[in-house]
């Protein structure tokens, strides 16, 4: 068994969606004053390698911490997307393309190659977003969720998050973003967990994502 973790580092320069604060850690109680150490944690709930609850979108929606802990983990497979070119859409194509491994599969993730970005502005920029049509065929086939190692389903230019009205419509869908080390996982199936911090209400949460193989 091999595990690989698909989580960036929480930190003051950890890259957010714009407009929000970033992140602030601090140390609180040190060995010296206190005889042990604490950090004062302050960010958003959608800071880091994140999960979308559908509470994120619909008042209605459940939150996170309702959620089965079952939902938060299952089969598998990454979606080679590297091809798609800055701003382009991720069509139904790369579904078919790969259908078997779809169909076994509870997650899809795809890799649109945009972590190398991680930390520079370019992260921001023109990242691959899938169809409309892929974002119908995950919810109609009842997949537990979808995941993307760039900063957002939707373009940030889109200001009405089209796509995650579409997928957090169905309260099984979760959303992951900013997922990383993709490479180390191939075409392979795996066992994917993205365990996210259970707080009241949670309308999204930073998880500790891994991969299982």
């Amino acid at each position: 068994m091999k595990i690989i973790d698909l989580t960036h580092t929480i930190s003051n320069i950890c890259p957010v969606y714009p407009g929000t604060e970033a992140p602030s850690l601090s140390v609180a109680s040190t060995y010296e004053g206190s005889g042990f150490k604490e950090t004062l944690l302050h960010f958003y709930s959608h800071t880091g390698t994140h999960m979308d609850a559908p509470n994120h979108i619909y008042s209605n929606g459940i939150s996170l911490d309702k959620k089965e802990v079952s939902g938060f983990v299952g089969k598998a497979c990454i979606i080679d997307v590297r091809d798609v070119p800055p701003g382009g859409l991720i069509d139904i194509s790369y579904i078919e393309k790969n259908k078997e491994r779809v169909e076994r599969a509870e997650f899809i993730i795809f890799r649109t190659g945009w972590e190398r970005y991680w930390g520079q502005d370019a992260y921001f920029g023109e990242y691959p977003v899938i169809s409309k049509e892929v974002a119908v065929y995950l919810v109609g086939n009842n997949k537990k969720g979808m995941g993307l190692d760039n900063i957002g389903l939707d373009p940030i230019s889109d200001s009405e998050l089209t796509l995650h009205h579409l997928l957090l419509k169905n309260e099984n869908m979760v959303i992951i973003e900013n997922l990383c080390n993709l490479e180390f996982i191939g075409e392979r199936d795996f066992l994917f967990v993205a365990l996210p911090l259970k707080f009241e209400d949670s309308d999204g949460a930073p998880v500790r994502a891994i991969a299982i193989l």
